[in-house]
């Protein structure tokens, strides 16, 4: 595909060349700063000066002849070479090397010329230590090339390097010479001999392949190959670039990155080395085509022109316009910064990546467009504004001028495709969502843009994007989440705006069933977000309203307040206590809040709870059709409120269950008044749980001395005990078991007097062992004690003495 990289522009006309109205054409040429030289078919060389003008954004030359030349050999100039730093000019003209000087043309080094010469040319990547020498290497008909060192007096021939056929064409790098002989590419390392064939070509059969060697860049070359192909190859005898597929019978070629110029006898062909496509053609009947210092000069038969680039940036924008995207971000990515600050380029580059973006997304490639938008930095603005009605009414948005693409909007572009439209909204909103962190300048558009599309499709991110403070407009959004009917979200938005009460209306009335929204998550949200209030008239201008729907919900509004909330006399829990007396269970679970979660130790609050357990479980009790899992529960929670708390008014609650049959209450609540015996009596001959006994023993010794648990256990012992019992034989058992169990303890004489004289020894022979070990050990630890102290006594009274 063509883009115009170049254009010819005339540097020298055909009127300078005119000597005595001779027909003089033109052979070859060379340029060296403002200096051109042309060599002539009759054995002229010309020298002009050339001043370059650049007028309305387009480069002219205009040319003022120095001189001329007659070298009087009557042949062709065959090759024309500068050398700036001895000021030299270095000419081929019938098998002699001659050397003129730059400005007068005279020649210098007299009697130092070269002969029988083919070709030549100069180092131009030395590693020579003078700066003001040159190296040339020349290759004559006897099958050898020479190296040459010239200073601006002298010539020194340095080297011959001896091959098996003659040069026709060469170019050198270093030490390295790379040369074309009839049938094939070498490449020989002067300096060690090292010689490599690189590949041959046949020119009998294919007479259009001219051989043709240029060094393009430091160590690289490029040479005409068959199939009219370009190949490139390095100092190491390797090819880094696929080859370029170019005329037949190319004869020069010229350098300007990232094109190379090739002639041939009716075109000039301009290849892009990127991706190895020709780019433009140009019709033009050619005698020599060089690159000189970064510029380019052709010349025909009789007028020499400057093959001036077109700047990078219109052939850019020229490729854009063919929406030639890949093309385009390949010249930008390698096209010449000169002229150009690093900030400057970048600039460039990014809005050339925009521009591509939005060519890309014309062309339904979104996944490129993202990339695109991303590399280049986007607006995102610029990309919302494409999509009607999405930018904020308050923005004050307007494209990028010059505008970035011709896009008018979405509905213009999509034509009325439904399937694409919503494309390209997903797109969007997947743009979105990736720069939405990133991109804190634009987040009322980028907010405001994705609330709409969301609200539009119902979309559940909706409520994500406005939870994470969302930046859209309210009033905007308001009209917007009404008319989609996104009531979950317009409460959000409220919310986030801190408007709670306008909050809880619109939620109220969805939780009523006025308006509908599959994404509301339900009553426990609003009781969420009213326990979290500050606003404690907003809370209790909703708590009736939520109660009344459940009880056990709605306590949480009192139960899940924040822990650093400052208590006000409305959230008092006094207050909070008098209105909830209305709604039972509520009441209970604020209680429990109080005495378990805050353990607040105040005796009122204990007492109502204890009291509240109390008839909750004697109301059960009375419903004979209620299940027994139920009452079991409610018990297990008026014990365990009964064994931990020790601040409830006991007598007010031992009162009330004396007239019931709650045994285990009554036991507990003889416990906390130390009467421990009434206590044991009831679990041992009211319910016959002698286990829970032995528990209650435990338990209410649980802190306290050691004498202590003796007392209770003496005190269970003398129950089980009791000759007044009227059933005591089934109380026997229990009696051995505890007497015997490790976790027991007794004083033993008294257990002695308790027992039966009727027992056996084998029944207490645990028992009994256990209280002979324990007593010899405790007369054991006394005896060393009294001991210790003795010694302690005598040590002190040495001391005195």
């Amino acid at each position: 595909m063509s883009v115009k990289a170049f254009e010819l522009v005339p540097a020298v006309e055909r009127e300078k060349f005119l000597l005595d109205k001779s027909k003089t054409e033109i052979e070859c040429i060379e340029c060296c700063g403002k200096n051109l030289y042309v060599g002539t078919d009759n054995c002229f060389v010309f020298h002009f000066k050339l001043e370059e003008d650049h007028i309305g954004g387009r480069t002219t030359y205009h040319c003022t002849k120095q001189g001329h030349k007659f070298l009087n050999l009557r042949k062709p100039i065959a090759q024309l070479k500068a050398a700036s730093a001895l000021n030299r000019i270095v000419v081929l003209c019938d098998g002699i090397l001659t050397f003129l000087n730059m400005f007068d043309l005279e020649p210098v080094l007299s009697g130092s010329k070269i002969k029988g010469v083919t070709c030549f040319c100069l180092n131009e990547n030395p590693a020579r230590a003078n700066p003001f020498s040159i190296e040339i290497c020349v290759a004559l008909k006897k099958k050898v090339l020479q190296i040459y060192t010239f200073t601006e007096d002298k010539m020194i021939h340095s080297r011959d390097v001896v091959i098996s056929e003659p040069a026709l064409t060469l170019s050198l790098d270093g030490a390295f010479i790379c040369y074309a002989t009839a049938n094939e590419y070498n490449i020989i390392n002067y300096e060690d001999g090292y010689k490599q064939t690189l590949f041959p070509y046949d020119s009998d059969s294919d007479p259009h392949t001219v051989p043709y060697v240029k060094r393009i860049s430091k160590e690289e070359f490029l040479l005409s190959g068959p199939n009219a192909l370009g190949m490139f190859v390095t100092t190491a005898g390797i090819s880094q670039r696929p080859p370029l597929q170019w005329n037949e019978g190319v004869s020069s070629v010229g350098y300007k990155h990232p094109y190379l110029l090739a002639m041939n006898d009716e075109f000039i062909t301009v290849h892009s080395i990127i991706d190895q496509q020709q780019k433009q053609t140009m019709p033009f009947q050619g005698k020599h085509l060089g690159d000189f210092d970064g510029k380019i000069f052709v010349a025909s038969s009789r007028e020499v022109y400057a093959l001036v680039p077109i700047a990078w940036q219109k052939q850019i924008q020229a490729l854009l316009g063919d929406k030639r995207v890949e093309e385009a971000l390949e010249l930008a990515r390698n096209s010449p910064r000169a002229g150009l600050s690093q900030d400057k380029f970048q600039k460039t580059l990014k809005r050339i990546q925009l521009q591509a973006g939005f060519i890309q997304f014309a062309e339904n490639q979104l996944a490129e467009a993202k990339d695109l938008f991303v590399m280049g930095d986007l607006d995102v603005r610029e990309l919302i504004s494409v999509y009607p009605s999405l930018l904020p009414i308050q923005s004050g948005f307007t494209r990028s001028v010059p505008p970035l693409h011709e896009i008018p909007n979405l509905v213009t572009l999509c034509s009325g495709d439904e399937d694409r439209m919503v494309q390209y909204k997903d797109f969007l909103v997947d743009y979105l969502q990736h720069i939405r962190d990133q991109n804190s300048q634009n987040r009322l558009e980028i907010d405001t843009a994705l609330l709409k599309i969301y609200a539009e499709t119902n979309s559940a991110q909706l409520v994500d994007l406005i939870g994470s403070q969302c930046s859209c407009d309210l009033q905007e959004g308001v009209d917007h989440l009404q008319k989609y009917g996104c009531y979950f979200s317009l409460g959000l938005l409220y919310k986030n705006n801190k408007e709670y009460d306008k909050t809880m209306q619109v939620w109220s009335r969805v939780q009523d069933g006025h308006y509908n929204d599959e994404h509301f998550p339900g009553l426990d949200f609003i009781v969420e977000f009213l326990s979290s209030l500050s606003d404690h008239d907003l809370v209790w201008k909703y708590a009736d309203w939520v109660m009344e729907k459940d009880q056990e919900l709605g306590v949480k509004i009192f139960t899940q307040r924040p822990s650093d909330e400052v208590i006000t006399e409305k959230m008092r829990p006094d207050n909070v206590i008098d209105y909830l007396h209305r709604f039972p269970k509520s009441v209970i679970g604020y209680l429990e809040h109080l005495v378990f979660t805050n353990r607040l130790e105040k005796e009122k609050y204990h007492t109502h709870l204890a009291v509240l357990y109390l008839d909750h479980v004697l109301q059960l009790i009375k419903n004979t059709n209620i299940d027994k899992q139920l009452i079991n529960i409610a018990r297990s929670k008026l014990k365990h409120m009964l064994q931990v708390s020790n601040l409830y008014r006991v007598q007010l609650i031992l009162s009330k269950v004396k007239e019931t049959e709650l045994y285990e209450e009554c036991a507990i609540l003889y416990g906390k008044l130390e009467e421990h015996e009434k206590a044991i009596r009831i679990l041992v001959h009211k319910l016959r749980n002698y286990e829970e006994a032995d528990k209650y023993c435990l338990f209410n010794s649980e802190g306290k001395e050691a004498t202590y648990r003796k007392k209770l256990f003496q005190i269970l012992l003398g129950v089980y005990l009791d000759p007044s019992y009227e059933r005591r034989d089934l109380l026997i058992q229990p009696a051995v078991l505890l007497l015997n169990s490790k976790e027991s303890t007794f004083d033993t004489l008294k257990v002695l007097q308790l027992l039966p004289e009727n027992w056996s020894v084998g029944l207490l022979a645990n028992f009994l062992l256990y209280s002979v070990r324990h007593s010899l050990n405790d007369a054991r630890t006394t005896h060393i004690q009294r001991m210790l102290l003795r010694g302690e006594n005598l040590n002190k009274k040495t001391n005195v003495d």
